[in-house]
């Protein structure tokens, strides 16, 4: 257990003086009280909102070791080095390093000397490192990323379910789990496996108001990519393709079009991947041509859009992609193409990619919701925030409110389908009901004597890929609700109840229309004052001054500091330590090594 609370004075010393904040951001402080008071925590909070100062603040607070547990290693020795940078005694014992450097690693630890060590979840779940530790002082446990644990969360990591152990190995030790993404049973199978069901839960508001969202048919993806691309010239982008090959490709093709693009993913070696990220991080108007393995732990605040060539696998894993984009809080565009041969990829992986029926039937569910959400009618921030169990009004900012599509009274057939889902006891998929009603004559449906319902056939005229629609379109409109959960059963909300006792009406798009959807200019939060010629050109050189002492240090760039910081450097043009000591994120051992380089470019730069 911690020795005792840490104390308000102590905490806002530790964020001014190590990490150069002022203030906390909303949603901190709660989370931090409750691991000082040596509790339990679960916090969800989206990507941007400082989740890892809610456990270093209280690690450096704490009089013992704080363990943390992260999925990458090469995420866990950039937060080592930025630690570093900020003057906390940080370090991490990995696969990467030898064995000899391990060894004087963990004879630091065992000294006292280290306040966070990152571990791997497979490196500390052996025997021979549980009870090192149990011998040690350790104070708090960390869980980072903390939806690799749950099969039903975007990203599992079968090594990461061993962490279950944690609660029975460190009995009086707090346990806390952070992670940006996690629906409802998401987090259920995180509290029961790391917790046993009690914890404090902290869940930030999921909603991103600043970022437009659309979705467009795919029809010619390349041209399509090359126009949404065009209403963003010159700006840090992200594009997400679902193969290595796609991303070459896209990345080659953007290039031959005079956009800077540089491809990313794992099949590339370290040191290329490293070389693109730090451009990405670095230089203005770079887009970064990625599959999935890019972006955990990127902190880049200017992005202004994230494209998806294809169907992402969720809306849990959606999210959070797309909120990589707008983590300034200006304007920025999330917008996804997607097509049948997705539908089917996606279908086809589920399938075959060796899990069992429920979890495959769960993931063919999430698929569902995520095909609803693609073919709302409606605001798409209803169903995005239904799904993390949050309730929202029309935002006014995606393509529907925005440019709403053409739809008709499909109220009477409505009306038919929610008397499908009741008749067969609203516990049957969206393939059943539409089987149901299409009159098909399965076995399955001759088995339950659903063909002998009155409903059996009651829209055999309507074509079966309008019907799949019209059932994506009633969920996503609330009127009806996937359990996923369960069985992945359909079953009637209040909007439905109501609908049924012809309480009100249903409109839907009759068909996905064929033609292209222009590619529309993000409206979200207003864009900052443009910059002055001044300012924009000394950002320029910051970026650059910032690059070279990275490559200095062998480190990314964002470690030196985050793009805020220098944005905030170029705004105020401080002339000496004490002003530079005030610029946001330049904490005491960032002033000590860095103060000296950056002032001089500063004196040095054209006059405001």
């Amino acid at each position: 257990m911690p020795s005792a609370p840490i104390d308000p004075a102590k905490k806002h010393r530790i964020l001014r003086d190590v990490f150069g904040f002022q203030a906390f951001r909303p949603g901190q402080e709660p989370v931090i009280d409750a691991l000082s008071r040596g509790e339990h925590v679960l916090a969800i909070m989206p990507t941007g909102s400082g989740k890892s100062l809610c456990f270093q603040v209280p690690a450096l607070g704490f009089a013992g070791l704080t363990v943390v547990v992260s999925p990458l290693v090469a995420l866990m020795q950039d937060q080592v080095a930025a630690l570093k940078l900020q003057g906390v005694a940080a370090e991490t014992i990995n696969s990467s390093f030898s064995r000899e450097d391990n060894v004087a690693v963990w004879r630091r630890v065992a000294r006292g000397e280290i306040k966070l060590l990152y571990l791997s979840p497979e490196r500390l779940l052996t025997e021979r490192m549980i009870e090192a530790l149990q011998r040690l002082p350790v104070s708090l446990i960390v869980v980072d990323e903390a939806h690799c644990i749950s099969q039903w969360g975007p990203s599992f990591r079968p090594e990461y379910d061993g962490l279950s152990r944690l609660k029975e190995v460190f009995p009086r030790v707090p346990l806390a789990a952070f992670t940006a993404t996690a629906d409802d049973l998401t987090r259920k199978e995180i509290l029961h496996k790391l917790f046993s069901g009690k914890a404090s839960c902290f869940v930030r508001g999921f909603d991103r108001p600043n970022i437009h969202l659309a979705v467009q048919q795919k029809q010619e993806w390349k041209r399509q990519v090359l126009a949404f691309l065009n209403t963003h010239p010159g700006e840090c982008g992200i594009v997400y393709c679902l193969s290595r090959k796609k991303t070459e490709e896209t990345a080659q093709l953007l290039e031959s079009k005079g956009i800077p693009a540089l491809p990313y993913h794992a099949g590339m070696g370290a040191a290329e991947r490293e070389a693109h990220q730090n451009a990405f991080m670095t230089r203005d108007g770079v887009v970064m041509v990625a599959t999935i393995a890019f972006g955990m732990g990127i902190d880049k605040s200017n992005v202004r859009f994230v494209l998806h060539t294809d169907l992402p696998s969720s809306l849990e894993a959606y999210y959070q992609e797309f909120g990589r984009a707008g983590r300034d809080g200006q304007s920025a565009e999330a917008l996804m193409l997607y097509g049948l041969d997705d539908i089917r990829m996606r279908r086809h992986f589920i399938e075959t990619e060796g899990a069992e029926e429920p979890l495959k039937r769960r993931q063919h569910q999430r698929l569902d919701l995520l095909l609803s959400y693609c073919e709302s009618v409606t605001c798409r921030r209803v169903p995005l925030l239904a799904y993390f169990g949050e309730t929202a009004r029309p935002c006014g900012n995606c393509d529907n409110c925005r440019n709403p599509v053409e739809t008709q009274d499909g109220s009477d057939l409505a009306r038919t389908v929610l008397a499908a889902v009741q008749a067969t006891g609203q516990r049957f998929g969206a393939t059943h009901i539409r089987d149901v009603l299409l009159g098909a004559h399965t076995a399955r449906i001759r088995e339950l004597g659903h063909d002998r319902l009155p409903v059996f056939g009651a829209a055999r005229k309507v074509p079966k890929k309008e019907l799949r629609s019209l059932l994506h379109q009633m969920a996503a409109g609330g009127v009806l609700k996937l359990d996923l959960e369960g069985h992945g059963g359909l079953s009637l909300t209040a909007l439905g109840d109501a609908l049924i006792r012809k309480d009100g009406s249903f409109r839907y798009r009759k068909m996905i229309p064929e033609d292209a959807v222009k590619a529309l200019p993000a409206h979200g939060a207003e864009p900052a004052s443009p910059a002055s010629a001044q300012e924009a050109a000394l950002l320029k050189k910051l970026k650059e001054l910032r690059l070279e002492l990275a490559r200095e240090r062998q480190m990314p760039a964002f470690v030196i500091f985050h793009d805020r910081t220098l944005e905030d450097m170029a705004r105020k043009r401080p002339a000496t330590k004490s002003e530079f000591a005030r610029v946001n994120g330049v904490g005491e051992a960032k002033l000590r090594d860095f103060a000296e380089p950056f002032l001089a470019l500063i004196a040095a730069a054209d006059p405001v």
